[in-house]
């Protein structure tokens, strides 16, 4: 049971998926900064019933926790859409083209030796330590 858990683990789709994860996520924290410290205030300047917290309005004035802000709802749909956006654009349409290619016979996958080269290469192997012994 352990074994196909390594197996699976060190398989490449894994390890790129933990990659592109961390990497995502990275990514998606620069996209909020840019959203929250440069569009947000745009959106912002907008204004609504009480400008100084930005693009929306209290449903009960003496009440601040009933403010609804539609300026962060702006920025959150703006924020998912360039992510998914450099997403598809850096990630999934170079894979699907080079899927692609690989189908049509264009680029070749990772070649895999045959068994008859792997023989060749364990017999000169051999002969080569043969050879240093006999030699020694």
């Amino acid at each position: 049971m352990l074994k196909g858990f390594k197996d699976f683990l060190m398989r490449g789709n894994v390890v790129d998926l933990a990659v592109a994860v961390v990497i995502g996520a990275a990514f998606t924290s620069i996209v909020t900064a840019f959203t929250t410290g440069l569009i947000k205030p745009l959106i912002n300047a907008i204004g609504g019933s009480d400008a100084a917290q930005g693009l929306g309005f209290k449903i009960l004035g003496a009440n601040p926790s009933t403010f609804m802000d539609f300026g962060g709802v702006i920025n959150a749909a703006i924020n998912f859409v360039i992510v998914a956006a450099v997403v598809y654009f850096l990630i999934v349409l170079p894979v699907k083209h080079l899927q692609e290619r690989r189908k049509r016979g264009q680029e070749p996958g990772p070649a895999e030796p045959t068994d008859v080269e792997l023989l060749i290469e364990i017999r000169d192997l051999l002969r080569a330590q043969a050879t240093g012994k006999n030699g020694s």
